[in-house]
């Protein structure tokens, strides 16, 4: 370990005990470090479980032959445990992301070597393989649906697919030209709306012609009548270079989106997409932390804070990649988790 990971390290038992009473005592945008990310780090999203934990996986490009692995730890931030993920392709780009969880409790996990989705049952550490992608999907992002469908975006091929409760098959629900993105910039976050019937979508890059390459955009699709899928709708639309990916909702409707692109930033929108702030400095991802944003991948809600996951992507520096804990006010709505969430 060197000497500033020791630091930071250090840093993080300090700054990681929460409680109601010390959350009620921060200000808005106040940022501390929950965890650093042990290697092969680089997360990509965090998942707060109904069990009062925190778990996440790694991402690994093809440079690298170490399996990925999945971390928990309790809510203040204290490793606990860890798993490898066995059956990936390591001469590829492989990872897997803590996507999402069953109604009873199974981890959801997507691996990108296999275009899969793999469920780990974090009392006995048993994996199973449950769906299995065409070749060329990279599945991204997980949110489950009406009557207990799972919808997934697609990073590389502009589709969300839907798995129908019951089915380990998933099938081409929605295709548009909105979700097809630049240089392999493609479809991010998604969360189910149960009170609007919709999805929420972000998209790192957008190439309709509708605005510049270089923006992504946050977009609404309603969820019909029998599940079909309604008209897709533009809320919001990014900065050049954000690269909007994944995000939380707030209990008042806000949509907290993390920047993964040059701002390093995390932006607040209302529920119809107007900019509300941004947390942290542009470009340099400052957020009065030991560690700035450095490609903030995923905003998820534990109590009146949002988690982050700093992946570090361009940089791949090892002691930026962590979970990080930005104070924003207010708590967040539970993702949709209905009673047939399962296979």
């Amino acid at each position: 370990m060197s000497r500033l990971t020791a630091a930071l390290a250090a840093g993080v038992l300090a700054l990681t005990c929460w409680s109601p009473a010390a959350a009620a005592n921060r200000e808005d945008g106040d940022t501390r470090v929950l965890s650093l990310v042990p290697a092969p780090g680089l997360p990509a999203y965090v998942h707060v479980h109904t069990n009062g934990r925190v778990y996440a996986g790694s991402y690994i490009d093809s440079g690298s032959s170490a399996p990925s692995r999945v971390f928990e730890w309790r809510a203040d931030g204290t490793l606990l445990r860890s798993w490898t993920v066995p059956g990936q392709r390591l001469g590829e780009d492989h990872g897997v992301q803590v996507a999402n969880q069953t109604h009873d409790g199974r981890l959801v996990l997507l691996e990108t070597s296999t275009a899969s989705v793999l469920t780990l049952d974090v009392r006995t550490g048993r994996l199973r393989r449950v769906v299995r992608f065409p070749d060329g999907a990279v599945p991204n992002y997980v949110t489950w649906g009406p009557g207990g469908a799972m919808f997934v975006t697609d990073y590389a091929e502009g589709v969300i697919w839907k798995v129908p409760h019951g089915s380990r098959t998933p099938r081409r629900w929605f295709a548009s030209p909105a979700l097809t993105g630049v240089a392999e910039f493609g479809t991010t976050g998604i969360r189910y709306r149960p009170g609007r019937h919709d999805l929420l979508i972000t998209q790192q890059t957008v190439s309709d012609g509708g605005t510049l390459p270089t923006n992504g955009a946050l977009y609404r699709l309603p969820v019909g009548e029998h599940g079909r899928p309604g008209r897709i709708e533009t809320l919001w639309t990014s900065q050049p270079g954000d690269l909007p990916d994944g995000f939380g909702i707030g209990r008042s409707g806000h949509v907290y989106v993390a920047l993964a692109g040059l701002s390093n930033q995390l932006v607040e929108l209302t529920a119809t997409g107007d900019e509300v702030q941004r947390y942290g400095t542009a470009l340099t991802g400052d957020n009065g932390s030991p560690i700035p944003f450095d490609t903030p991948c995923s905003a998820t809600f534990l109590g009146p804070s949002v988690l982050v996951a700093n992946q570090s992507a361009v940089a791949g520096d090892a002691t930026h990649q962590a979970i990080l804990d930005v104070h924003v006010g207010e708590p967040g709505r539970a993702p949709y988790l209905p009673r047939r969430a399962g296979f």
